[in-house]
């Protein structure tokens, strides 16, 4: 379980974005026969985001990925912004919360690995998974016990919850 610091880092957060490959699935890539590219989504990380957004948390999918069955994950969980093919993650990122009018600070982002690294250093709450390359763990205020596409983000998406509702 989170300690007090996390808790209280988390009942801040008013956007929460989600690396895909190695934090929303295992990183593992499956290839069918005619070359097309499929990943393993998890359900409960799915049910932890909407839980997420009705407590009030924007959720972003951000990712190096051109894959199209993210953007379609994103779209059955009514995310509403889903990023693919970002190579500069905090230029985005900092574009939309200038948009939303969000603050960095007000910002957790779940990264795994070293193209999540600037952004993890960019937000206010830098989080990675149990499997997360050393790098990222450095980074991390909080890092998950559950393995990247094994429940990390329904692990984080619960803390936030929990952190909203002991703030209000």
């Amino acid at each position: 379980m989170a300690d007090q610091e996390i808790l209280d880092r988390l009942a801040s957060i008013k956007l929460l974005s989600l690396d895909t490959d190695g934090v929303l699935t295992d990183g593992g890539l499956y290839y069918t026969e005619t070359g097309d590219t499929m990943r393993k989504f998890n359900v409960k990380d799915g049910l932890g985001m909407k839980l997420a957004q009705q407590a009030g948390v924007v959720v972003i999918i951000i990712t190096a990925s051109a894959t199209p069955a993210i953007e379609q994950r994103g779209r059955v969980l009514g995310v509403d912004h889903v990023f693919l093919k970002t190579e500069d993650k905090v230029g985005k990122l900092t574009s939309l919360c200038e948009e939303l009018g969000i603050g960095m600070a007000q910002v957790a982002h779940v990264g795994d690995d070293s193209n999540d690294l600037p952004v993890l250093r960019a937000v206010g709450c830098p989080m990675t998974v149990a499997d997360g390359i050393d790098e990222a763990k450095e980074v991390a205020v909080y890092i998950t016990e559950k393995k990247g596409g094994d429940g990390a983000v329904r692990e984080i998406c619960d803390l936030i919850v929990k952190a909203k509702s002991e703030a209000s």
